[in-house]
């Protein structure tokens, strides 16, 4: 819990880096100019397709009839278009995520990295192909979760938690095998995502939480759906900074645990271990002149702890040596 409060506080502070800002605006151009260019040329076509499509229902025009015999007359009115941003918003989210995915998380990764993991080793466990094919099975078996879910919908408190779960799930797979990427090695990013999946999925579900916030925008009502088109963009903008947040978030608590496990010092505890260590920086000054003069013929001469040391290196030679703790996981 530690290091996710750690990675946390830490994810906060680089969302306002100049960097992370500047390559938070591709998915706010990409996906809210794409956004706006729909809204402003298929938005009423899809609005009369969609009321086109349920005059069809005679049952459909039953119900809406008893509904409006009862004070229910304007949704008649408003069930098109709140059918329309039903399915848009999914669409939505699913777009802002992988867009964040592909912009932000690897500038986020390098920037993480040379700033608090110089010496961590790129491993490339996993390249650009990998990556994306990852990226799209974990989005069918969201997408799958979702329409699966649909009939639960109805249930008032599921309506709030199932779509927060899977969208928790799906930033969790997605986020954290490209915060790995770069870094670890295939082994490595299997047994992080294992024994820290439980870390992990908390994130996730945090994150999808966040994410279920800009959905209030449409609490407003039918003025909501009358500005819909333009709603939908600022929810592009909340969704990138959720999803930046949770990019940041993935990258520092999973750089932190590839490096305690490969038992590699970030770069602030070596310099001040490497300042505090004696014989550097005069560190062995004193030390040396505890000791007084040196024997010439000391150096000719092998101490005990060497011959002890040789003696038990020779004696335990024979015996294996642990291997990573992934290969016996």
């Amino acid at each position: 819990m530690r290091g996710l409060v750690d990675a946390g506080w830490r994810a906060l502070l680089y969302c306002l880096h100049p960097r992370v800002l500047l390559w938070s605006l591709a998915p706010l151009a990409l996906a809210g100019g794409g956004l706006a260019l729909a809204g402003w040329a298929f938005w009423e076509q899809a609005v009369s397709g969609v009321r086109a499509l349920l005059e069809r229902s005679e049952l459909l025009n039953v119900l809406l009839d008893w509904l409006a015999a009862h004070g229910a007359a304007q949704l008649r009115v408003v069930l098109a278009p709140l059918l329309v941003v039903l399915v848009a918003v999914p669409l939505v989210v699913l777009l802002t995520l992988l867009l964040v995915s592909a912009f932000v998380t690897p500038a986020v990764v390098r920037l993480v990295a040379a700033r608090r993991f110089p010496a961590l080793e790129q491993r490339r466990g996993a390249g650009f192909v990998q990556s994306l094919l990852w990226t799209l099975a974990c989005t069918l078996a969201a997408l799958a979760a979702l329409l699966c879910s649909l009939p639960l919908w109805l249930v008032p408190p599921l309506a709030l938690v199932l779509p927060a779960l899977i969208w928790g799930w799906l930033t969790c797979r997605v986020l954290a095998f490209d915060a790995l990427a770069l870094h670890a090695s295939a082994a490595e990013r299997r047994w992080l995502l294992r024994r820290r999946r439980w870390p992990l999925l908390l994130m996730g579900t945090a994150c999808g939480a966040l994410g279920a916030l800009p959905s209030l925008l449409w609490a407003l009502g039918a003025v909501a759906l009358v500005f819909a088109p333009i709603l939908l963009v600022v929810s592009v903008w909340l969704y990138t900074i959720v999803f930046a947040f949770a990019a940041c978030w993935f990258v520092h608590y999973l750089l932190s645990e590839l490096v305690r496990l490969r038992g590699v010092p970030p770069a602030d505890a070596g310099a001040a271990a490497g300042a505090g260590e004696p014989g550097r920086e005069g560190g062995s000054g004193g030390a040396n002149a505890a000791r007084g003069p040196e024997d010439p013929g000391s150096r000719c001469r092998p101490s005990v702890t060497s011959v002890t040391r040789g003696t038990s290196d020779r004696s335990g030679a024979g015996a294996a040596s642990p291997g990573p703790p992934w290969t016996s996981a």
